[in-house]
């Protein structure tokens, strides 16, 4: 396995924050990894594993999730306050330019670093994700957001993450769903296996006004003028066919990468998605830097 080094920043709000810091070719910008609503830096295990070496990766850790420290105020697990940590961790690093990699809500925060920021972004792939989630997957999400659950041991925990995604990754051997339940629990004080975040980051989905979203469009529109890659799984239920075929067409230059049998979301090492990512960092070397 790749080795890492983990890291912390302090939030604006004095939060101590976690990431994984892959070492890499320091002439070429760092990806950056930010993963989904309830996963963590390890979700980006086989990216790194693949790309450390001849890029330098970093994987984070959100507020609230894995070696980050918890929020006090649950109003700031929102993306606009996951996009401002972002770049404090750029700073922090001294880090000029990114490409960013980011799974479904990492996705939504880098379309909103291309407004904050777009300067701080090299190249860009949205996984599972653009500017409207299929309503289907988002009653999906909240359904089983910030519900604890805990196991005595691991193949427990494995057999109902198998349970609840089966759908989602219908080729998945025990050995899949076994190393997919060691990414998203931990082992608690008592010996329990617990889900490895904080349950009250689905309370700002509870508040007045928080069924309702921004209009994304004009934030996936800021990421033009550098390579961008969309990755879809086809059994997906938050990015819908017609979206992400909108988002290429929309968007000059940007490329859409179905992946076969698989739902919400890609693992990123599928040989569709290795492909389609080798290519998207191939173009970020050769294309020109955005002004």
């Amino acid at each position: 396995m790749a080795g890492y080094e983990n890291r912390y920043w302090q939030s604006a709000d004095g939060l101590r924050l976690h990431v994984r810091d892959y070492p890499g070719d320091g002439g070429r910008p760092p990806i950056l990894c930010l993963p989904g609503l309830t996963r963590n830096a390890r979700d980006f295990e086989a990216v790194a594993e693949r790309l450390a070496g001849a890029w330098r990766v970093l994987a984070l850790d959100w507020r609230g999730r894995g070696d980050s420290e918890y929020a006090k105020d649950t109003a700031t697990y929102h993306p606009l306050v996951y996009a401002d940590d972002v770049l404090a961790l750029l700073d922090a690093l001294a880090l000029r330019r990114v490409i960013a990699f980011g799974t479904s809500l990492g996705g939504l925060v880098t379309m909103l670093l291309a407004v904050k920021a777009p300067e701080r972004l090299a190249g860009t792939l949205l996984n599972d994700v653009g500017p409207e989630i299929d309503p289907a997957g988002l009653a999906r999400i909240r359904s089983y957001v910030g519900k604890p659950s805990s196991f005595p041991t691991w193949m427990h925990a494995a057999r109902a993450v198998e349970e609840n995604n089966a759908e989602v990754y219908p080729h998945f051997t025990i050995d899949d769903w076994l190393a997919m339940a060691k990414r998203l629990y931990r082992v608690n004080g008592a010996g329990r296996i617990v889900l490895d975040y904080d349950m009250k980051i689905a309370e700002p989905f509870r508040e007045p006004g928080g069924e309702a979203a921004p209009d994304m469009w004009p934030a996936f529109d800021a990421l033009a003028g550098r390579p961008v890659l969309v990755v879809r799984g086809a059994r997906s239920d938050v990015l819908s066919a017609a979206t992400a075929e909108r988002m290429a067409a929309r968007l000059p230059g940007a490329e859409l990468v179905t992946v076969a049998d698989v739902g919400h979301t890609p693992t990123l090492a599928e040989p569709e998605a290795v492909a389609a990512t080798d290519a998207l960092l191939q173009r970020i070397e050769t294309e020109p830097a955005p002004a």
